[in-house]
Order: C-alpha cells, then structure tokens, then sequence
C-alpha cells in the first residue's frame, strides 16, 4: 500500500477522533480499573499523532481487555485494515450489516460528543437548587449526549460532578407519554429499590435500579406506562447502541455495579433531561433563594388558615393526582386544620429542582420536603411534594401531592 495513501486514511480517521486535552488523559472519578473509554480515548490520540503502530497496540490491548466491546473490535478492524487498504469511512468493513454500524458509528460519535463537551466544572446543571441534608448525590442524564452525571453535594450547597457514564436510551429517544412508545421519560424520579441480578433475565445484566417513573406531574398530565429502569447488558455485548431499549436507561456492567453502590434508595433523585443545561453558581444560588423564599411565603399562608391567602400561591389550573381541581384541594387542608384559627406549620428536608424542559410546559420548580404541623394538641407530620409553574410574572403551584 502507497505510504501517501495510507497516510492520507489515518488522517481521516485522526481528524474524525480529534480530542481536545484532557487533564492526565482521565476523567472525574474513573476508578483504578481499565476503563475501556479511557482506553478508546488513546487509540484515538495516537491517530490524531499519526502513530499508527501505537494505536494498534493500544486497541489490541483494548480488545483484549473487553472482547465483548464491539466499538473497539470495530475500531481495531478498520487499524488492520489499513495495512492493506485506504479507508474512507469509520467502519470500513465490507459485508457487515449497514444496521450494526450505524448504530457503532452513532456510538462512537455520542461518545466522541461527551468528551468534546466536558461539563464546565466551573458551571452547575441548572436543575440543581438544593438537595436534603442526606442525600449525598443526585444522577442527571443528558439524552442527547447519551451521557449520566453524577454530582455529589459539598459544603454550602456545591455540587461537583464526580462520575459520568455511557448510557443507552428509549429507541425513539425521550419524552415518553404512553406504554410501548419506546421512550425514556423526561422529568424528575427518584431510584425506588434495587433488583438483583440472580432475579432476573441475563439480559439485564448485574441488576437493575427500578425509578419511579410516572411520577406525580406525569400522572396529572396522563402520561402512562411502567417498568423504567437502569440495567446493565447482556454478557455477549460490553454496550448498546444509543437508541436501543425500550425505554429504559442501560449502561455497561462494570458501570452499572458502579452506580448501584452510588446510589441511595428512595432518596438519590434522577432528573432526565433532552439537553442538560448549566448556570453560574452565583445564578443557581439566586434561583434557590428564591425558590426558599416563595416556598416560605406558602408556609407562612398555611399558617394563618386563611383560605385567601393560602389561594394565591395555587394557579387556576391546579390538578391533583386523584383528580381534585383547585377548590377541593383548598377544602381538604381545611378539613385537615380541623377549623383551627392557627396552627404552626415548619417544613424540613427541602429539595428543590428545576423540571427539564418538556414540550408544551411551562417553566417548573418542583419542591419536595416535610411537613410537620401542630394543630390544637395534634402533631401531624406528611411529606409532599409541589410543582410549581411560572404564570406571567408569579409562580404558582400547579399541583401537589402526598408522599411516602
């Protein structure tokens, strides 16, 4: 083979893996293990230097490690086939089914995608307000990156991002309404048990982390189906193709172990959004001042049993999950006061989120926390949940909820 022409099929391939830098070729939070990623990242760079041999040798040691890694045994296919022929396309292959190397070469370019576009660790999601005190860490999916954030709350309310993954997502991609549409939902969930592997099909790989998905705002708004979860792959394939599941959320197996032990049942949120957005930390503490603030003029309203005062917090267009409008809802925490002329309301373990964006809906703050109200000689103690939309200028609660 001509060394022109030979050279001419590296740099092609050099300039489809081109990478910016990355600080000592690792990501936040990679354990010691190889981590094939990692691994792809330096057979990429030794193209991009136009050290062909090196890169061989580094994904042979690739494949080797993970023989059931079919994006590295691709790239490691078109590297041999260099030394006969030039390549003119990722995945050079003759022969191969068209189907499997679209879904490989969308593979390595979401792959490529994420590490180009490294969240600003000098930004925060936008999502993030305010976590409770115990919970240590909130997971945070970007579909159109295929990517999983996890960020784990510091002191004063900073979030670092700390670990990221590959993820697989709904066929059809995100913002799932019904049963069967082969979407991944978009909205706020929390991880409500661990499944273990030795319960289920090989086909979910070392278990799976069920979320609970609909949530209350999908139920208001009809949004059906079930069975959402994390899980890992099958034994015969390290990964998936972006658009692959069902409408569930797959990561590699070393990664899906990984993530189970990251994870708090019942208490580590998982917020699903199309594209994950970020702010100043000097915006996001503004937007949780604010979202404290209009949270504690509810509270105070509450307190006073005044119907009309506790009325402007809720829009006109509140639903509940059971179905009551506006003027019920108001009626049963009447009922509830038991006529009391005032009551002590305090409300403790506040989480606040912004809602992802879906189609159609308004700017959402959704806010979770418990209430703990001394009425008469009762102490009543419930956890409940709002959402919160932005009408106009003002922010009203669109609906509410009671949780376990």
């Amino acid at each position: 083979m001509q060394w022109g022409v030979r050279m001419t099929s590296v740099l092609l391939l050099a300039g489809m893996f081109a990478l910016p830098a990355l600080a000592n070729g690792t990501k936040p939070g990679v354990p010691s293990r190889l981590d094939p990623e990692l691994m792809l990242i330096d057979v990429y760079k030794s193209l991009a230097a136009n050290r062909l041999r090196e890169a061989q040798a580094k994904a042979d040691a690739l494949v080797a490690a993970y023989p059931n890694f079919r994006l590295g045994q691709l790239v490691r296919g078109d590297l041999l086939l260099l030394h006969t022929q030039p390549i003119k396309t990722f995945g050079a292959a003759k022969d191969a089914p068209a189907d499997n190397l679209a879904a490989l070469r969308a593979e390595a370019m979401v792959r490529l995608k994420s590490l180009r576009e490294r969240p600003d660790p000098n930004l925060v999601p936008q999502p993030l307000l305010q976590l409770r005190p115990d919970q240590k860490n909130v997971l945070l999916m970007d579909a159109r990156r295929s990517r999983l954030y996890v960020y784990e709350r510091g002191s004063d309310n900073h979030f670092k991002l700390v670990r990221d993954y590959y993820v697989s997502q709904g066929k059809l991609g995100v913002d799932k309404f019904k049963e069967g549409d082969q979407k991944t939902p978009l909205g706020i969930y929390y991880i409500t048990s661990r499944v273990p592997g030795p319960r289920l099909p090989e086909f979910y790989g070392p278990g799976a982390l069920p979320i609970n998905y609909p949530n209350e705002w999908d139920r208001v708004n009809d949004r059906g189906g079930s069975g959402i979860w994390f899980h890992g792959t099958p034994p015969d394939s390290y990964s998936r193709p972006p658009l692959s599941s069902d409408g569930c959320i797959v990561l590699p197996n070393p990664d899906m172990i990984e993530l189970s032990e990251r994870v708090q049942v019942g208490m580590t949120p998982v917020i699903i959004a199309e594209t994950l957005k970020f702010v100043t930390p000097v915006r996001a503490e503004a937007d949780r001042i604010h979202a404290n603030r209009m949270l504690e003029a509810w509270r105070v309203d509450l307190e006073s049993t005044d119907p009309q005062k506790l009325r402007r917090h809720y829009s006109q267009h509140f639903k509940a999950m059971r179905g009551q409008n506006l003027n019920s809802w108001l009626e049963r925490i009447q009922q509830t006061n038991l006529g009391a002329r005032q009551i002590k309301v305090d409300l403790k373990d506040v989480s606040l989120f912004r809602y992802p964006d879906q189609k159609g809906q308004r700017e959402m703050i959704v806010a979770a926390f418990t209430q703990e109200a001394v009425i008469g000689k009762g102490r009543h103690v419930t956890r409940k949940r709002q959402y919160w939309a932005k009408e106009g200028a003002q922010w009203r609660i669109v609906s509410e909820a009671n949780i376990q």
